[in-house]
């Protein structure tokens, strides 16, 4: 299995995972945003661990093919704002990001820039090189949310009313594909994620209400593709929640990951936010 890593916790994961089943990972680390931990996993002898940059689309698919790999997990955000910026997210390593010529011709073919094209657009690159994109939690079935209130306190009258509506107005910018956050206070809306990712947009609304309690709806896409670009929430989103006084956290059961999904909910426990898997008809 050829497995694309991003950032955050969720490549880690599915590695685990793999590990546990003696599954064979030919892992492609995108420098520019997987985790130094990835490393951690390359003594292991059904791992090889591979760094590239994050416009090298013949380095990837040549690195696949000549290992033999016939299907694909792509686990872990690729921030969108990093295909826009000449420098990788670690500023120390000054390390200019250049598209090969795969990647520039997928560029320059692309109508539209928007996440879902990008990514998809790779894709297709990919599966017409004979590579099966499969599902990106197809190894992490029990971490998706569950229907139902998941933490021990239930929204109040107030929260409720706030995810209704965020949640009405997080549909449709998924579905308009410039993101999947969505802060509300009084249902009003505090903040839109755009390009800055949902942690951004959560402080971003911190700021703006000045420390006032806030609910924040993170949503799928209508008709989410769950090979890719899967929301997921874990402890470092948690931690952000905690910081900006946020009260109540709506979810798509089904189809949000929750990452340390025990410690995660016992921690929204500690500090009393409330979190809502909310039941979604896939398309």
């Amino acid at each position: 299995m050829g497995l694309i890593a991003g950032n955050g916790r969720f490549p880690l994961l599915v590695l685990e995972e793999a590990l546990k089943r003696d599954i064979c990972v030919v892992v492609a680390a995108i420098r520019e945003e997987a985790s130094p931990e990835i490393e951690n996993f390359a003594s292991q002898d059904t791992v090889s661990l591979h760094w590239l940059g994050l416009g090298q689309l013949g380095k990837l698919i040549r690195l696949f093919k000549k290992a033999g790999v016939e299907k694909v997990v792509m686990a872990g955000q690729v921030k969108h704002v990093q295909i826009f910026s000449r420098k990788g997210s670690d500023s120390s390593k000054r390390r200019v990001i250049l598209p090969d010529l795969k990647m520039t011709r997928l560029f320059m073919s692309l109508p539209q820039k928007n996440t879902q094209s990008l990514i998809g657009g790779v894709m297709g690159v990919l599966e017409k090189e004979g590579l099966q994109f499969i599902d990106s939690t197809v190894l992490l079935q029990p971490l998706l949310a569950q229907p139902g209130v998941l933490t021990q306190r239930e929204p109040d009258s107030e929260e409720l009313k706030d995810m209704e509506y965020g949640r009405a107005v997080a549909r449709e910018i998924a579905r308009l594909d410039l993101g999947q956050t969505v802060v509300v206070k009084d249902q009003a809306v505090v903040a839109l994620e755009a390009m800055e990712g949902t942690d951004e947009t959560i402080r971003r609304a911190s700021r703006l209400v000045e420390g006032g309690r806030l609910t924040v709806i993170k949503l799928s896409r209508p008709d989410q593709d769950m090979r890719f670009d899967v929301p997921v929430v874990g402890l470092d989103t948690l931690q952000v929640l905690k910081e900006c006084t946020v009260s109540a956290l709506s979810i798509d059961a089904g189809q949000t990951l929750i990452l340390d999904r025990e410690s995660f909910i016992q921690e929204a426990d500690r500090h009393s936010i409330t979190v809502v898997a909310e039941a979604v008809e896939r398309l």
